[in-house]
């Protein structure tokens, strides 16, 4: 088996996840198992045995994914997927006990909770707004009102 190394030199410039654009320098991968959606070593899903995957759950809540080390040359038993769905501070500490526990890529500790940290934000109820935002279309109906009628041209008498 390759080196995640020799594995890197190899996919790191072309690969079918990779977002190039001209006016970006570094390349956005899409990859699974990135979490920062970077391309770059640490973050890539494809050259690394020990991977990280966050998704959102179905309707609340994060996917966490990760692979078992003891069957990594068997890809259809190695993924680990647990649903965290109890709370952000709850679902954000079991993360990172999860990943303290196991000795699993302290490296990528922080990105993993900035990820799921974004994808609870996203699934909370926006608030609706009371005051300045419910009344300002009604003083701009009423100045388009005025507006319209000092337009309009005056009948001669």
């Amino acid at each position: 088996m390759a080196s995640s190394h020799l594995n890197w030199l190899i996919v790191r410039d072309h690969n079918a996840f990779l977002l190039k654009r001209r006016d970006i320098r570094k390349p956005f991968s899409t990859e699974p198992g990135n979490l920062t959606n970077l391309s770059s070593f640490r973050y890539s899903g494809l050259v690394h045995h020990k991977t990280i995957t966050i998704t959102p759950a179905e309707k609340k809540g994060v996917n966490f994914v990760y692979n078992r080390k003891k069957v990594l040359n068997k890809p259809a038993k190695a993924p680990v997927k647990v649903t965290l769905k109890q709370g952000p501070r709850r679902t954000l500490k079991k993360i990172a006990n999860m990943m303290k526990a196991n000795r699993y890529r302290a490296d990528l500790r922080g990105a993993a909770l900035r990820r799921a940290s974004a994808i609870l934000r996203s699934q909370r109820p926006t608030k609706t707004r009371k005051g300045k935002a419910g009344a300002a279309p009604a003083a701009a109906t009423t100045a388009a009102a005025g507006t319209a009628a000092a337009a309009a041209p005056k009948k001669a008498e």
